[in-house]
Formats: C-alpha cells, sequence, structure tokens
C-alpha cells in the first residue's frame, strides 16, 4: 500500500547529529478530511519527536493506521487496513517492529482491537494525538524546544521545512517556506515573505454549547454500552503551534476550525466517537491561515463536522459596535465585557471568513459542512461579499421527508428546506449547492422516498452524494423498528442517484462557453493525455473534475497555480477545457 506522496523542494537542511537513531514511520490515514488533519498532526508530532517518514509500508520500523468508524463499510476498510499492515509487520523480511492504531475506530473498539488483532501495540484515540509520541517510544519534547533548539516562540506554526523532511527520507507533501526553485512561487512571480509571529490564543479553557451540556445530561454521549470506551470523552483540540505535516497536494490545505458534534442525530455515533463540540480560537485559525498562505497554499478549507456552530463555545470577544476594534486586531486575551464602543459578542462563522478573506495571497477560502438551521442571513452576506470565499455551501440535509427527517431527530422539511434553498441562492448570486441523503433510514416508506426524488427535482443541486443507511450500535437509530430491506435501500439508491445524474449532466451542460479561474492539479487519475483541476464551485476530492486538453498559450503547466480556462465540452458530472491565460 502506498503510504503517501513525494516531497516537494526544500531550503536550507537542518543540524541533526548523524549517529542519533530515528525510527522510521509509515503512516495510513482513511476517512473524511478531519481524520486526514488528525493524521497530519501525528506525523508531525513524531518527526518533531524524532521520528522519519516514508512512503512503503515495508521500509518502516513503526507502522500507524488512523481509521474511521462512521459506517460498516468504513470499519470494514480500517479492519483491511490494519490486517494488511499486519502481514507487513510478520512478513519474512519485514522491519516493522511496532504497529499502532488510531483514530475513531480505537475510540469504539479500543479493547477489541488488542484483543482480536494482537500484533497491533497501541492505541491511540481521536483526543489523544500527543499520545502518539508514546506509543511509538518517543519521548515527548518540552514546550520550551523547538525543531532547531531555539525559542518556541520563533515560529507559531511548526510546519517542517522540506529540506529537513528529505533529509531524512520523508515521503508527504510538504507545504515549506517558499523557494527560489518552487514551480509554484515562481509562476506566481513573486513570493509571500513569512509573517510576524503573533501570539495566539491556546486552545482550552472554553465554555461549551448549552445544547452540547443539555443533550450531554440526556445521554447523548453516553459510551457506557461500549466495551473498552475510555470513560471520559475526547477534548483534543490542535492550535497554529501544533507541528503539522501536510499530505494534500502543495497549494490546497485544511484547516480545522471546532471538533466534535452536540446534534442529536439518531443515525450518527460521531459524537460518541469525538466528543462535544469545541471551538478553536479565531486568532489561533487566522494565525495558522498566514503561516499557510507563507508556505505556497492559496486554497483553504475549513472543515468541522458542524462549521455553522462555530464560536457558539467560545468567550464574547467580538464588538458589538461597528466602530470598535476588531477581534482580528485585538488580543487575543480580550476579556468579556465593555470595550471602547460597545459590548462584546460571541464570533460566528461569518467573522471567521471576514477575517480570512482579506489576508493577501489566499485565492480562494470554502468551508465545509453547514447544518441547515444555521445558515444566517449574516452568513449568506459574508459569503456573497467576499470575491475568493466560495458561494458554496454544503448543507447534509440528510432527507426530505418530515416524518424521516423526524425519526432522525433532524427536523425540517421539503417545503422548509426549499424555502432556505431559495433564501440562499437570493441572497448570494450563483450559489452552488451540495447535499448528502440517507436511504433506506428505518421506517422509511416508498411515500418517503418518492417525496425525496421529488425534492431533488425542485432543488436542483449541483452536487448530491447518496448513503446507503448503516446499522450503527450506539446510534440512536439502531433500536427502531421497521428497518428497509438491504436490497430495498440499495434499488432506492440506485435511483436517486440516476435521477441526480440527469440534473448533473444538464447543469453541466450550462457550463459550456463559461471563462473561468481553474486551480491545476496535474497529470488526470484517469489518463495521461489529459491534466485536471478544478473551479471555484468545486471542492476538494468529493466533486467533479476541470478536465484540461488543451493547454493554450503555455507549453507545460505548473500544478498548484491558477489559469483562466474556456469550457468547451461537458460530461456527467466533469467538464473540459482549454487554457486560455
Amino acid at each position: 500500500m502506498s503510504l503517501s506522496s513525494t516531497p516537494e523542494d526544500g531550503a536550507a537542511p537542518e543540524t541533526q547529529s548523524p549517529e542519533t537513531h530515528r525510527p522510521t514511520v509509515g503512516f495510513v490515514s482513511l476517512g473524511c478530511p478531519k481524520n486526514l488533519v488528525d493524521s497530519e498532526v501525528m506525523m508531525g508530532l513524531l518527526h518533531r519527536g524524532g521520528a522519519q517518514l516514508t512512503p512503503r509500508a515495508e521500509d518502516a520500523d513503526i507502522l500507524v493506521v488512523n481509521t474511521c468508524s462512521f459506517i460498516d463499510s468504513a470499519k470494514q476498510e480500517s479492519v483491511d487496513t490494519i490486517l494488511e499492515m499486519v502481514q507487513h509487520k510478520i512478513a519474512n523480511g519485514g522491519r516493522a517492529q511496532k504497529l499502532i492504531v488510531a483514530g475513531c475506530l480505537v475510540e469504539r473498539y479500543r479493547d477489541e482491537i488488542r484483543k482480536n488483532i494482537p500484533e497491533v501495540d497501541a492505541v491511540v484515540g481521536t483526543g489523544e494525538l500527543e499520545a502518539i509520541l508514546e506509543a511509538a517510544g518517543l519521548s515527548r519534547p518540552t514546550p520550551a524546544a523547538s525543531l532547531n533548539g531555539s525559542a518556541a516562540g520563533a515560529s507559531p506554526f511548526a510546519i517542517l521545512t522540506t529540506a529537513q523532511i528529505e533529509r531524512h527520507a520523508s515521503a508527504v507533501n510538504q507545504h515549506s517556506r517558499p523557494g527560489s526553485n518552487s514551480q509554484q512561487i515562481m509562476h506566481e512571480l513573486g513570493a509571500l515573505s513569512s509573517p510576524t509571529a503573533s501570539s495566539s490564543a491556546k486552545v482550552g479553557g472554553t465554555t461549551s454549547r448549552a445544547e452540547g451540556d443539555l443533550r450531554e445530561q440526556q445521554g447523548r454521549f453516553s459510551r457506557e454500552a461500549w466495551d473498552g470506551a475510555t470513560a471520559s470523552l475526547p477534548t483534543y483540540l490542535y492550535s497554529d503551534e501544533t507541528p503539522r505535516i501536510l499530505t494534500t497536494p502543495r497549494s490546497s490545505a485544511y484547516i480545522k476550525i471546532a471538533e466534535g458534534c452536540d446534534h442529536p442525530c439518531s443515525f450518527c455515533i460521531i459524537p460518541q466517537l469525538r466528543g462535544k463540540f469545541r471551538s478553536r480560537p479565531l486568532s489561533s485559525i487566522v494565525a495558522e491561515a498566514k503561516s499557510l498562505i507563507a508556505q505556497g497554499v492559496r486554497e483553504i478549507t475549513l472543515i468541522g463536522q458542524d462549521t455553522t456552530c462555530y464560536g457558539e463555545d467560545l468567550p464574547p470577544s467580538i464588538p458589538l459596535h461597528p466602530g470598535a476594534p476588531s477581534s482580528t486586531t485585538a488580543s487575543s486575551s480580550a476579556k468579556v465585557g465593555a470595550v471602547a464602543g460597545g459590548s462584546l459578542r460571541k464570533p460566528e462563522l461569518a467573522d471567521l471568513l471576514d477575517a480570512l478573506a482579506p489576508l493577501e495571497g489566499l485565492k480562494w477560502l470554502r468551508f465545509l459542512y453547514a447544518y441547515p438551521n444555521k445558515i444566517t442571513t449574516r452568513l449568506l452576506e459574508s459569503i456573497a461579499k467576499h470575491d475568493n470565499v466560495a458561494k458554496y455551501l454544503d448543507v447534509p440535509l440528510q432527507h426530505a421527508s418530515a416524518s424521516v427527517l423526524r425519526r432522525m431527530k433532524r427536523g425540517g422539511s421539503a417545503d422548509r428546506f426549499l424555502d432556505i434553498i431559495a433564501k440562499a441562492r437570493s441572497i448570494v448570486p450563483g450559489l452552488v449547492l451540495r447535499t448528502s441523503f440517507i436511504v433506506g433510514f428505518p421506517g422509511e416508506t416508498a411515500e418517503d422516498f418518492n417525496e425525496l426524488m421529488e425534492f431533488v427535482v425542485k432543488a436542483k443541486l449541483d452536487w448530491l452524494g447518496v448513503f446507503s443507511y448503516s446499522d450503527e450500535e450506539g446510534a440512536g437509530a439502531f433500536d427502531l423498528d421497521e428497518k428497509v430491506p438491504k436490497r430495498t435501500i440499495e434499488s432506492r439508491r440506485r435511483k436517486l442517484m440516476k435521477l441526480q445524474q440527469k440534473i448533473s449532466k444538464h447543469a453541466r451542460k450550462q457550463w459550456i462557453g463559461r471563462e473561468l479561474d481553474i486551480l491545476v492539479e496535474g497529470e488526470s487519475e484517469e489518463t495521461e493525455l489529459l491534466w485536471q483541476g478544478r473551479s471555484l464551485d468545486q471542492a476538494p476530492e468529493i466533486d467533479g473534475k476541470v478536465l484540461i486538453n488543451d493547454f493554450g498559450p503555455h507549453k507545460v503547466l505548473v500544478p498548484g497555480t491558477f489559469y483562466r480556462a474556456e469550457i468547451t465540452e461537458s460530461h456527467d458530472y466533469d467538464v473540459v477545457a482549454r487554457i486560455i491565460d
């Protein structure tokens, strides 16, 4: 199994004692982008702790599998991957001495993993990322120490330079500081200077949402039925000072702005896996974004289980009076109470967008995911007013039948959702909408499904994902009656996707003749005869692609850079373009 890709160019070498033993670690990350960020943090911690990284499992002294446990298929993929890494550990000639399992599967099956797969040497839960050091046999560095032995405050965001990693045979895409030999930076005709180190608020000490506190009292986060699960919920949040090695293409990065979830959805166990909702301080997120931009990142995707709840658990820090100092410039230690010009309110996602969008060098900004009843007028207005904020909403609606939504403990209805969509489109012209639905939820009737089909036709969604209902122990729906047969579930899933395919094909045809900016990613995943990229309307990895068959005035294209293109053809989900500038 290929663990990661090849590093890019770097700068000055690091000083490292040649006799120091540096264990080699191979990393496999499964699941969602939120899990990917956790993997990047653990890789950063391991490297800072003295390890080196490798893309080849057969070359690793230590193997780490960061698992997903969201639905049955994800759990099965996680188990299969663990067993594959077991083979590397016990195979003749294999050098792996340790196998570490991390992530959501650990929160659910902590004891089961160790009992049934004795080759696993250690487990690390979603709230224990820093424990990866002890699991790997590495000591945790003191807070005062930095990568080169200087004061910790020298770099507010400890992304390692590529040269440091290449020296030790690491093979991950490293977002190093711009160097003269960076094709992307050269193409942009100049590099951004590194931002000055600014003090950032430490994660921790925040309050919780009243909704989360109530749900905790009602047993929403209970893990008593999970043999081996720890009683305490995860509380960890990384900060802009946490070391992190990015595995995404050089020009793009995810920033996790919050962790956990308080919603009561009966099909979901994420609250039990990741804990109560908790936001990172706004100043910490801005500091991280500045550092990423200085190192070549041009597209930032903000992620969280529900980004639209951002800030509800933080202390008030945003002046109510328009003339009062902005939270983006005020000290991160602003106290609750009065300030010059008025009192304070809690930060919101709109405030975060307003703080990030003006950052020099940031070309594209988007966020995933939005809860339908949290899409405020102010949030929509913030999306509309910034040119570099994607006119894009990913709102997992889950269903359109009021009765199904009620059993899901989601609330809402087809008419309510159509009203939300109409309002959003009126405030944000050209808005792109993505959603996901679950078919086959217990008690879903043919009439419920038909209502969902009718909704999809009326809503004219740009992007759509359909999941087959999966029974999950610990989820409220597990004990519901009226389970839908698997054959019926799969039939409904195929029928809904076929309907959306027609809608998408028609929508893609409307793209023909459009001129737009695209971010070129590189050679197509399907054929070396084409290159591929994305427009601002297409989120990384989940939406369609822009396939490039004509480089226009350029002999070559530089991955990770932006070009002007004209759409010339369309398919069901992808479009074809030629470069015009």
